[in-house]
């Protein structure tokens, strides 16, 4: 007897409090914004890519809130992250100067160097997570 195939199914919801303060340049608020792009929405959207890449026929079903995409587009928040990146880069150059003594603690710097340095050439480049999930979408149509 063949086993039936199952599914599963994953809806994932994206939503943080708008958050925008241009008075000020290192707000403490906007760094919600900046930890969640680097370390939930880049990371999807890398993942997602590598599965276009690799041609698996996939279905995601993702809610991005209208005040989330407002973030997203938002020139001067795309600005601030690129910077605040800029600081975390330096941070963790500095820390593997620092911990090169210590191999496990090293290789987490190298880590976090990494991502850092990831997300900001991708944002650099000018495609940032608002084009991205667009550049998704359209691709998965044509997989419909």
């Amino acid at each position: 007897m063949q086993e039936k195939k199952g599914y599963v199914s994953f809806v994932l919801h994206a939503h943080l409090p708008f958050i925008h303060h241009p008075e000020s340049d290192d707000y403490l608020e906007e760094s919600w914004l900046y930890e969640a792009i680097s370390e939930t929405y880049i990371p999807l959207l890398t993942n997602f890519q590598k599965l276009v890449d690799e041609g698996v026929n996939f279905r995601i079903t993702m809610s991005i809130t209208p005040t989330l995409l407002s973030m997203f587009d938002n020139r001067l928040l795309q600005q601030k992250y690129i910077h605040y990146l800029e600081k975390l880069i330096e941070l963790s150059e500095k820390e593997i100067e620092r911990t090169k003594d210590n191999e496990r603690v090293n290789r987490l710097s190298h880590y976090y160097y990494d991502v850092h340095f990831h997300s900001h050439n991708r944002n650099h480049s000018r495609n940032h997570n608002l084009s991205g999930y667009k550049k998704l979408h359209s691709i998965q149509q044509t997989y419909s």
